[in-house]
C-alpha cells in the first residue's frame, strides 16, 4: 500500500478537523488515485470502494412502487455516490443533498471530489446546508419519497450525540412524516444494531436490513448494514 499522499485542503469544523487528501494506491495494472476524507486523523470515508454507498440508494429505490416523479433527500454529502445513484434512476427527479459540513460543498464545487463535474452538471441535483438530523426530527416543510442517511458510523457510533433521538422511536414517528406514502427511508451502517432495527419495524409499515460485503486491499473483508423502511 502506498503511503504517498496530498493533503488537499482541511478546515476546523465543530465536529473535528476534516481533512481532504488524495493518495495513489497500487492495481493490479499500476496504480490509481483514491481521495480520501478524514475527520481528526480518521479515516470517515473513500473513492476506494463505493459498494455500499451505492447500494444505499439503488436499494432504497428498488423498495420503491412509484413509476416516477421520485424527490429523493440525501443526508450527508460524502464523496457524492449516494446521490449520484440516485441520480441514475430514470424515476428521479430531483436530489437534494443536506450536510452541515460546508466545507464538502466547496470541494464539490471546486471539483475536488471525484464525481464533482456529474453531479454540479446534472439539474435535478441541489445542496443545502444545514443538520439533516435537526431537520427530519422538526414538522416537514416538504416530503420526499426516499430519505438516504449516510453521516453516522452506526447508530451506537456517531458523529455527534445530538443524533442521538434519530434512532429512537420518537425520533422515527417524526422522520416518516417527511415520507410521502409509500415512501422508503435507508440508513448506512458499518455496523449491525438490532435495537435501532426494532425501533424500524415498529414505526414502519415494512423493515429489513442488507448486508453489503465487499473486499479492500487495504481494509481487507468489510461488511455495511443498510437499515431500509417503507412508509
Amino acid at each position: 500500500m502506498s503511503k504517498r499522499f496530498e493533503v488537499v485542503d482541511w478546515v476546523e469544523t465543530p465536529i473535528g478537523v476534516f481533512d481532504l487528501r488524495r493518495r495513489m494506491v497500487p492495481t493490479a495494472t499500476g496504480e490509481e488515485q483514491v481521495t480520501e476524507v478524514l475527520v481528526n486523523g480518521e479515516l470517515l470515508m473513500s473513492s476506494r470502494n463505493f459498494v455500499s454507498e451505492r447500494a444505499l440508494a439503488t436499494s432504497a429505490l428498488a423498495m420503491h412502487e412509484g413509476e416516477g416523479d421520485l424527490a429523493v433527500l440525501v443526508g450527508g454529502l460524502g464523496l457524492g455516490c449516494t446521490a449520484h445513484a440516485a441520480l441514475a434512476d430514470r424515476r428521479v427527479t430531483h436530489v437534494r443533498v443536506v450536510d452541515r459540513i460546508p466545507v464538502l460543498f466547496d470541494w464539490l464545487r471546486a471539483g475536488h471530489l471525484p464525481l464533482s463535474a456529474d453531479l454540479m452538471g446534472d439539474a435535478r441535483f441541489a445542496t443545502v446546508k444545514s443538520d439533516v438530523y435537526a431537520d427530519l426530527l422538526g414538522e416537514p416543510d416538504e416530503r420526499f419519497d426516499a430519505i438516504l442517511i449516510d453521516v453516522d458510523h452506526a447508530p451506537r457510533e456517531r458523529l455527534d450525540e445530538a443524533s442521538a433521538p434519530f434512532y429512537t422511536v420518537e425520533g422515527q414517528r417524526c422522520v416518516r412524516r417527511h415520507l410521502n406514502p409509500g415512501g422508503v427511508l435507508a440508513v448506512w451502517s458499518a455496523m449491525d444494531d438490532d435495537a435501532f432495527a426494532a425501533v424500524l419495524a415498529d414505526v414502519y409499515a415494512q423493515a429489513t436490513r442488507e448486508r453489503v460485503s465487499w473486499s479492500d486491499d487495504y481494509l481487507g473483508d468489510v461488511t455495511d448494514v443498510l437499515f431500509l423502511a417503507r412508509a
